[in-house]
C-alpha cells in the first residue's frame, strides 16, 4: 500500500488488526445480534465466556469427584463397611485403586467390588480397625495378617 499522506498511514492499522478481530469474531460465531457483529460488544462477551469456561473446567472436576465419592459410599453402605475402613484396608493390602476406578467397579462390577470389600474387611479385622463388626462370610478371604495368626 502506498500512502500519500501521513494521516492515511496512521489510520491504517494493517492486517494485524484484521486477524486479531477475526479470532474474536470466530469465538462469537454462535452469538445472536450485536453480540456477534459489533466488536466492542463481542470482545466483552467472549472474554466473559472464556472466564466461565475456565471456571467450568474446575467445577466439572469437582462434580466428578463428588459423584465418585457418592457411588463408592453407596457401595460400601450396601456391603456394610465404612468408606474410610475400605480405603485403609485396601491400602494396607497394597491394592492401590483410585476413586474413579472404585466407583466404576461399585456401579458396573458389583461382584468385583464385593470381593474388594471382603478383602478390606478381612484386613481391617486382622489389624483391628474400627467400623467392622460382623465376621461372617469372610473366612474364605486370606490376607498376609491372617496367615501369620493361623
Amino acid at each position: 500500500m502506498v500512502f500519500t499522506t501521513v494521516v492515511n498511514f496512521v489510520r491504517s492499522r494493517g492486517p494485524d488488526e484484521f486477524w486479531r478481530k477475526r479470532k474474536i469474531f470466530k469465538l462469537a460465531a454462535h452469538y445472536i445480534g450485536r453480540r456477534r457483529n459489533c466488536y466492542s460488544i463481542t470482545i466483552r462477551n467472549v472474554h466473559r465466556a472464556l472466564v466461565y469456561a475456565t471456571k467450568g473446567r474446575k467445577l466439572r472436576k469437582e462434580d466428578m469427584a463428588n459423584l465418585w465419592e457418592t457411588r463408592i459410599k453407596a457401595g460400601c453402605e450396601q456391603h456394610d463397611i465404612p468408606y474410610e475402613t475400605l480405603r485403609e484396608g485396601l491400602t494396607r493390602c497394597d491394592i492401590l485403586v483410585n476413586r474413579k476406578t472404585l466407583s466404576e467397579l461399585a456401579c458396573w462390577e458389583p461382584y468385583t467390588f464385593k470381593a474388594l470389600t471382603d478383602v478390606a474387611r478381612r484386613r481391617a479385622l486382622d489389624d483391628g480397625l474400627k467400623g467392622v463388626t460382623n465376621e461372617n462370610d469372610i473366612d474364605r478371604i486370606i490376607t498376609r495378617g491372617s496367615l501369620n495368626k493361623a
